[in-house]
């Protein structure tokens, strides 16, 4: 806990067998009141070595995507009644460490979302961040900085905490089970004026790191501008894009009814 607040860490998994237990390991346990993973259907041992580890784990009996696997983290975190909820990838790319940093900015009660930037520090391109991904993420984040009005370093990092009240109040059902989510999560907070801070992480990237493909990587960086372009037109009044919306229904419900649980 930290001021009085509990905080979970919930690891949208799969295929992360190889990376599970040293991401696992270096999470801040002193701090951290509960870890939930999902495993999206994998075919390799990721769900054993959560158990193994005793981490609170459900699966999916089918892939529904990274968006879908975050909609299933969010509303665990929920039900278990964290007040702040950090999401870390199981790959081990971005530092656990971190956790204290980032939950300490949501307890202080500044911020209701922070982002792990791998922008900020210059720290993309000494990881082993593709120079075209890179260049990609900083035309991106221009573009959309543009579109949105904001002044993110970046709006492409997975490395996330959140207050309850994000998770309670933005309609993530509504977003797509692909990994647009992260991106839509992100319009949709500044939509709903909530406060976002960034703090510089270094990120690694090695062979049994997830990564999408190219092909899925463009498909990713159109999602983005479609995005960003809905704001535009849903600041302007002159579109209601669904994610946008303020409707209960869109917003999620407490559980876990799309996995099973394994403890």
């Amino acid at each position: 806990m930290l001021h009085q607040k509990k905080i979970a860490v919930v690891m949208p998994a799969y295929h992360a067998e190889k990376t599970l237990e040293a991401c696992y390991n270096a999470i801040p346990h002193d701090i951290v009141d509960a870890v939930l993973l999902v495993d999206d259907a994998s075919d390799d041992a990721t769900l054993a070595v959560a158990q193994r580890l005793g981490i609170h784990a459900h699966r999916h009996p089918q892939n529904r995507g990274y968006g879908g696997n975050q909609k299933t983290c969010y509303a665990l975190a929920l039900e278990a009644g964290a007040d702040i909820v950090v999401m870390l990838h199981p790959d081990y790319q971005y530092e656990p460490r971190l956790i204290t940093a980032m939950a300490a900015m949501i307890a202080s009660g500044v911020y209701d979302v922070v982002l792990g930037s791998r922008i900020l520090g210059k720290t993309a391109i000494a990881g082993g961040m593709p120079r075209y991904k890179y260049a990609a993420n900083r035309a991106l984040t221009f573009v959309q900085n543009i579109l949105v009005g904001a002044k993110l370093s970046e709006f492409h990092s997975g490395y996330r905490a959140f207050s309850r009240r994000v998770l309670e109040i933005l309609p993530l059902a509504a977003n797509s089970d692909d990994f647009v989510f992260d991106n839509q999560m992100l319009v949709q907070a500044l939509a709903f004026g909530m406060r976002i801070g960034e703090i510089s992480c270094p990120t690694k990237y090695f062979p049994e790191a997830s990564e999408i493909s190219f092909r899925r990587s463009l498909r990713y960086g159109f999602g983005v501008l479609y995005t960003s372009v809905q704001y535009r037109f849903w600041k302007w009044k002159l579109a209601r894009p669904r994610f946008l919306s303020a409707r209960a229904d869109l917003r999620l419900t407490p559980g876990a009814s799309a996995g099973e649980a394994h403890r």
